[in-house]
Order: C-alpha cells, then structure tokens, then sequence
C-alpha cells in the first residue's frame, strides 16, 4: 500500500477539523430548521432549502437535493435531527458519486507518463502559487522529482513566491524576467524537465480576469507552446478556487471554464470557514472534478479529495 493510498487518522484529523466550522454551522441551522417538528412537510423543506442555499452550496444544486429529499420524505419519515441529516448526509454522497465517477489517484499513484505536466490557472489570492508549493511537496513526498516554472511573469510577488517555495520543497523552479512571455517559461520549464527526466511539471500563471479574450488567448498559447516539446501537454489544467468566498468562487469556476478546458479543481482555504458546502455545489454545478482540498497552512494540509471521507467528516462518520 502507497504512503498516500490510505486515509490516515492524521488525514482524517486534519480533515474534521478542517470541516469543523461549516459542520457546526450546517448542523446547528438544520436543528433550527426543524425544532418542533416531527415530519417532513413543507415547512422543513422550505428551511432546509434556506440552510443549504445559506450554506454555500448553491441554488441550482440545493433544489436539486431538496427534490431527492421529497421523494424520501414520501416513505421516510423522521422524529429528530439527527434522521434528517442522515437522508441529507445519503443524497449528498449520492450526488458527489454521480458527478465523479471515481476519487482521484493519490499522490503516489503511478502516473501516465513522464514529464506528467499540470498547468495551473486562478485568480490572485486564491492561494494558486501556495497550491503548486505544497503539491510540489506532496509528490517529492512520494518519489517523483518535480519541475516548477514561474509562468505569472506579471507580478514580481508571484515569482518571489514560487521561489521560496521552491527552495522550502527541495524542487527546481525556472523563471525568466519580469513581464517575459509566459509561454516561453512554460516552454523552457518543460525542456529542462524533459532533459531531467523529471516526472511532474507544474506550470503556474497570471490569475487576471478582467479581460477573458485575453486571459483566454494567453493560456492558449501557452498550451500551443508546451506541445512543441511534450505533445499531449498539458495533462491537467487545474483550476484553484477560494472556499472561504463562497458564492465567488463559482462565478470564478464559471469564467475560468469558459476561457480554458478546465480538467480539474483545487478548493482552498476550507479551515477557518462555514462556507465548505461550496465544495458540493461547485464539484455538482461544473462536473469537474475537485481532485484537492486545502484544510490549513501546513504543507501536510493539501489532501486528495476523497467524497466518502468528505461527507463523513461533514456529517459525522456514524449514521
């Protein structure tokens, strides 16, 4: 069994409380929602549809359980909180498991070929370059040697980062000049890796939205340009969002899918916010999959997205 491939009681840990605050916050408006009843009638469904919407995940999705939640209550019938968060607990596992077919390889996990380049898009602030630094981390952890290249040639601050990290990881990062063509970093970064027989590329680059046509042009090109030397690059285009802004980071999934074929989704910052329902909602809204999760600032504290250990910690692991 790889180092990665089972959940570990400090996973398991990291990820409780990591969910703690969205936890609390959905169960104490559940137990409100329904205090004095003793069926599913309108009245619990309506606030049960203000809990969820409250709680991040979405319009579109919570009609969606809601309507699940209607069809149960028609034969299921509960007395106390705790039976409604178990149909509530079986309809969100079930929606998790129709829009991912399966849970993501760990980190350890063999990969599909060498250099396995990852391209990653977000807006700033998102906690994009901190994403790249701890899955840099994550697959040195496991025996890969990776190469990182410092694409966001706009900020000064993104590249400063980019290096630290590099230097915290043990991993080489190649960079250019400030305001240099990203696609010629993302170009010399996979000639170096290639030359290195490194195993992963992450490539990072500007998270600016204010022009989509040319946020859109620009990692285009950079994609044209990684091909000339690795011809199915990138393998992943990974897409970082902020949890803790909740109904902002769909409108984010939203424009970043629109401007590139986005095959995946890191949701960060869920330690220290009540809005981790947005993980539902995005993960049903995007049928993407959310491959990462961020649960804190350690460089433990970026996990592999697993739905069953997700919803157990969201909702308790006993029914």
């Amino acid at each position: 069994m790889g180092l990665f491939s089972f959940f570990s009681k400090e996973k398991k840990e990291t990820l409780d409380k990591g969910l703690s605050k969205t936890k609390e916050n959905v169960f104490n408006k559940i137990a409100r929602a329904i205090a004095g009843k003793s069926k599913v009638d309108d009245e619990v469904l309506d606030n049960l549809e203000e809990v969820l919407i409250t709680s991040d995940v979405g319009v579109e999705t919570t009609l969606k359980i809601i309507e699940r939640i209607e069809k149960r209550a028609a034969t299921d019938k509960y007395m106390n909180a705790q039976e409604l968060n178990s149909i509530l607990r079986d309809e969100i596992a079930a929606l998790l498991t129709e829009n991912n077919t399966e849970d993501v390889d760990d980190f350890e996990a063999p990969i599909a070929r060498k250099p396995y380049v990852i391209m990653v898009v977000g807006v700033n602030g998102v906690g994009k370059t901190t994403t790249i630094g701890k899955l840099a981390y994550q697959f040195k952890k496991a025996g890969k040697s990776v190469y990182l290249g410092a694409a966001d040639t706009f900020r000064a601050a993104a590249v400063e980062q980019l290096m630290i990290w590099g230097e915290r990881v043990g991993v080489p990062v190649i960079k250019q000049k400030m305001g240099a063509d990203p696609a010629s970093v993302a170009f010399d970064t996979l000639n170096s890796a290639v030359a290195n027989g490194a195993d992963v590329v992450i490539i990072d680059t500007a998270g600016r939205l204010h022009n989509k046509v040319g946020l859109m042009n620009e990692l285009t090109k950079i994609k044209n340009v990684m091909k000339k030397v690795v011809p199915d690059a990138p393998d992943e285009v990974l897409l970082v969002l902020d949890g803790s802004t909740g109904q902002n980071a769909f409108e984010q999934a939203k424009q970043f899918t629109l401007a590139t074929e986005v095959t995946a989704m890191a949701v960060t910052k869920l330690d220290g916010t009540a809005k981790g329902g947005v993980v539902i909602g995005i993960s049903d809204q995007f049928k993407i999959p959310v491959k990462y999760i961020g649960l804190g600032e350690g460089m433990e504290d970026l996990q592999v997205f697993r739905r069953k250990e997700f919803v157990d910690s969201l909702f308790g692991d006993n029914k």
